[in-house]
């Protein structure tokens, strides 16, 4: 269990942006000390102000490398891509893009060279930073430092595109609050959602910041979380349970994220089927691998399967 556990959340870090328990996209994209601007050059480079301080970077890089979590915010901004992380390159929503582009990973430094990249971006857990930094200009992120929503701002400051990711935040955060409004008019203001997801043979329930569509939910459209679920997964972000107290935590709609070949045999058990969101039919089914990031590709994907979940087809 344990081992699972701890693979889970190493998990969970490669694949999760840096997000906060509050939305500060607004505030932090105002404050150029907190947020990093970009100062260009007379030359093919920008200073980027990364939290451990100003690195030259290209102003317009050609051969972007991604060892963990921003595959999708790179790709948003169409900047080129030559190596990603494995949860990117196995993300079925993910492979016409990175179609030609090679899996790596911060260990594979041979590879690494011989993809020539122009600029390496990763989350600061990454192992051989140094050795990294003598290839490319590497950049880090802490995660958990800033926001889903300024995490992305901060990719499109560092790939000199900062007007371009503010433009879709803007865009984004209308679109949710918009579709927000409709869905809970639908449902009513008091139901409420629970996000599960089954990793190997444990569930997992998720609190507001961790993907699988959280921020959308909880943070944009204001849905309600199950007073369980807050209890006990929105400090830490997520819970591991049991089957057997899954109603506890289950409200009114479940989101449901499931990783193929996976144990799913607690689907045919009483304690799973009378629970009120199954026996209602509002439960909604996700394939994993495409709802875990968070990332504008995957945030879009998100939005428009909870506009069709909620509310049905236009």
């Amino acid at each position: 269990m344990k081992k699972w556990l701890t693979l889970f959340i190493l998990a969970s870090l490669l694949v999760i942006s840096a997000c906060g328990g509050n939305n500060k996209a607004e505030s932090n994209a105002s404050n150029s000390s907190s947020a990093g601007e970009n100062t260009s050059n007379a030359s093919d480079t920008i200073t980027y102000q990364s939290e451990n301080g100003p690195i030259e970077v290209p102003a317009n890089p050609q051969r972007v490398l991604v060892l963990s979590s921003f595959a999708g915010n790179v790709m948003a901004l169409d900047v080129n891509l030559v190596g990603v992380d494995s949860w990117s390159k196995n993300n079925p929503r993910f492979q016409e893009q990175l179609k030609g582009v090679e899996e790596v990973t911060d260990e594979d430094l041979e590879k690494i060279i011989e993809l020539e990249p122009d600029l390496i971006i990763g989350l600061s857990n990454i192992k051989n930073v140094d050795k990294l930094k003598e290839i490319a200009p590497t950049v880090t992120y802490t995660y958990g430092k800033v926001d889903y929503l300024t995490q992305h701002l901060e990719i499109g400051k560092l790939l000199n595109k900062e007007k371009e990711a503010q433009a879709w935040v803007d865009d984004f955060k209308q679109r949710t609050q918009e579709a927000g409004e409709a869905i809970r008019a639908k449902i009513g203001e008091d139901a409420t959602v629970t996000v599960v997801e089954n990793f190997d043979k444990q569930l997992y329930v998720f609190g507001d910041n961790w993907g699988r569509g959280t921020e959308i939910l909880y943070q944009e459209m204001k849905l309600n979380m199950p007073d369980k679920v807050k209890e006990m997964a929105l400090a830490d972000g997520y819970y591991a349970l049991s089957a057997e107290v899954l109603p506890d935590f289950v409200g009114d709609y479940l989101i449901f994220s499931k990783y193929p070949e996976t144990d799913f045999s607690f689907l045919e058990t009483d304690t799973y089927n009378n629970m009120p969101a199954v026996k209602n039919n509002q439960v909604f089914e996700v394939d994993a691998r495409e709802f875990y990031f968070n990332d504008p590709l995957t945030l879009d994907y998100q939005l428009e399967f909870f506009k069709e979940s909620f509310l049905g087809k236009e």
